[in-house]
């Protein structure tokens, strides 16, 4: 892998931020998504930076941006321009989980049977039932957001593909996001998640190794892993391979 395929894919992730997004604001070294129906998904409202001469302005360009939302996330799509930002952003009390870009370098995947293409109603009763399991002290009204947030992800890429595996009752078992730009030869693997009753059967790899076939004719196919989670050695062993690191920065505002 080369740079070369890094700035692809921080131009895709930027691209399918904008193309969901409810508001698009340019600024300075990046841009603001925003999208109030789903004010409790991050991912829809915060800031993106690709470059910035000066990372010390980050934190009152999020004030002006972010500033009324409980939240503030910025993330920066470069390794080093993350690690520039990262002193004035934890001055100003942000804290930093760095994301690695891992790339398939693998063989070519062989669909499973049991894995279909599912609509958002399909999935939508599996995603309220783990977003629950994960946060049980939450609003209902942000667990239906993070769940009803895919509406969004539809408008994201040329093709976007929720698959999924489905148990003997027909219960949904492990599922994942496929987003899709064959003309570009990109495509993203995002969100693969097993429900808690269905963990230790091969659900997840049936999903992932359609997700790749689905995704065979792009030449470069990725996703995002924590750095410090165990799901990077998870991915690493099926064929994935860090080729850099993106930033997220989060902090909640005051008083929320």
């Amino acid at each position: 892998m080369s740079a070369t395929d890094l700035e692809r894919i921080a131009a895709f992730r930027l691209s399918f931020a904008r193309r969901q997004a409810a508001v698009v604001t340019e600024v300075p070294g990046g841009v603001a998504v925003l999208d109030q129906e789903y004010a409790a998904s991050h991912e829809h409202n915060q800031l993106i930076v690709e470059g910035t001469s000066a990372p010390s302005e980050l934190p009152a360009l999020a004030e002006t941006v972010l500033g009324h939302l409980g939240h503030r996330r910025i993330t920066v799509l470069d390794d080093a321009v993350g690690a520039a930002c990262t002193p004035a952003l934890t001055a100003a009390g942000y804290s930093r989980d760095t994301e690695l870009v891992m790339a398939y370098s693998g063989s070519a995947a062989v669909p499973h049977p049991s894995v279909r293409t599912v609509t958002l109603a399909d999935l939508r009763p599996a995603l309220l039932r783990r977003l629950r399991g994960w946060m049980p002290e939450a609003d209902d009204t942000v667990v239906r957001q993070l769940a009803d947030r895919r509406t969004a992800r539809l408008r994201g890429a040329d093709q976007v593909r929720f698959l999924a595996v489905r148990d003997e009752n027909g219960t949904v078992a492990s599922w994942a996001d496929l987003y899709l730009d064959t003309a570009e030869g990109i495509a993203q693997i995002e969100d693969l998640v097993t429900a808690d009753t269905h963990l230790g059967r091969g659900c997840a790899d049936a999903v992932l190794a359609t997700a790749l076939h689905h995704a065979a004719a792009c030449g470069l196919v990725f996703l995002l892993a924590d750095l410090h989670d165990w799901p990077r050695h998870w991915y690493a062993r099926r064929g994935f391979t860090p080729i850099g690191r993106s930033h997220v920065f989060t902090r909640t505002r005051a008083g929320s």
